[in-house]
């Protein structure tokens, strides 16, 4: 990994932002990360049997993006689409529900963890094509743009989407006409199973950016006072009328690339890569902060956990008591589960 720069917050440093704004964030990332942690847990008990790729480890870069647009505007995700979706405001009962593949999820429990969506609250959808969603929001952005309506069109992807031909096609198409979107890359350093360095000669994705007339930065994804700082900037520039703008953000997603396990046996990864990452936790960073600046104590950040972790328990609880879509007959995921293994 010698020839992939990441981005790193500068020791001790920090970017202001007020005490509720900081304690909001850190509850919206460890409410991600909590569901992650207990999808994976269901998973492995055969509670859950649609495909779940997890958040786990990139939780700074929805919550510090989201946090700075209006319910109005709208994000389209990715296969990796539960953080994009609670960040946005998706409600975490109908989120779980879809899951769980029941009647009450957010798709009416036919699209299951991929295809998560709730227009009322600016997600009309996520996909579990590569890049699928990014010429979609930048037909959403073109939209806004003619109705003049001072919207933006926000495109989550990883560093696997920049392979497709519609990345470039997207960026010279909203470049051309100065779109009002941003497009953020959350650069993970893996595309599904492939390191970077394998994929791509020059690694610096925000050059392809560039180079197709969008300005482009590359941040620390990790740091999501940095992320929400720099998004914030972005966006009130797309809004004052100057056009596309691209953030790269450098992180790493904990678990493998679907499911809960951690691809450490596949020989794609080390055991030692993970743990250095896990070093540069993003909620563990802005914990640090929020204690080292004085702006919360161990017992405040105590309480959020504990609230958080409730409020998961009790929707997931919630969750399984819902009905299966119609139509469908009704049969536990357990038993799903288990004739798939055989």
């Amino acid at each position: 990994m010698s020839n992939v720069r990441q981005g790193r917050a500068a020791a001790g440093r920090s970017v202001s932002i007020d005490r509720q704004k900081q304690l909001q964030l850190y509850r919206t990332m460890f409410l991600i990360r909590t569901v992650e942690d207990n999808i994976a847990d269901s998973i492995n008990k055969g509670e859950i049997g649609c495909p779940c790729h997890l958040y786990s480890g990139q939780e700074a870069i929805a919550t510090g993006v989201c946090a700075n647009l209006r319910k109005d505007d709208w994000v389209f995700s990715t296969h990796r689409s539960h953080g994009h979706f609670l960040a946005k405001g998706g409600g975490l009962d109908e989120l779980l529900a879809e899951v769980y593949c029941r009647s009450d999820g957010c798709s009416s429990g036919r699209g299951g963890s991929m295809h998560l969506s709730d227009p009322s609250i600016g997600f009309p959808g996520s996909s579990a094509i590569v890049s699928g969603t990014i010429s979609l929001a930048v037909g959403a952005a073109l939209a806004f743009s003619l109705k003049g309506n001072n919207r933006i069109s926000v495109s989550f992807f990883g560093d696997g989407a920049v392979d497709e031909g519609v990345f470039y096609e997207s960026l010279n198409l909203a470049a051309i006409y100065r779109l009002p979107i941003l497009f953020v890359c959350e650069n993970n350093l893996y595309s599904t199973h492939l390191h970077i360095t394998k994929c791509l000669a020059d690694t610096d994705i925000s050059k392809k950016a560039r180079a197709m007339g969008v300005q482009a930065k590359r941040i620390d994804g990790n740091d999501v006072l940095k992320v929400n700082k720099e998004s914030q900037r972005l966006i009130e520039k797309i809004r004052d009328g100057n056009g596309p703008q691209f953030l790269e953000c450098m992180t790493y997603r904990y678990r493998g690339h679907v499911g809960p396990n951690y691809d450490l046996d596949k020989g794609l990864r080390s055991k030692e890569e993970l743990e250095k990452w896990k070093k540069r936790d993003p909620i563990t960073f802005l914990e640090n902060n929020l204690l080292r600046s004085g702006l919360a104590d161990e017992k405040e950040l105590s309480r959020i956990k504990s609230e958080v972790k409730k409020t998961v328990r009790d929707a997931q609880n919630q969750a399984k008591k819902c009905v299966w879509p119609a139509g469908r007959k009704e049969r536990s995921f357990e038993k799903v589960f288990k004739a798939v293994k055989k």
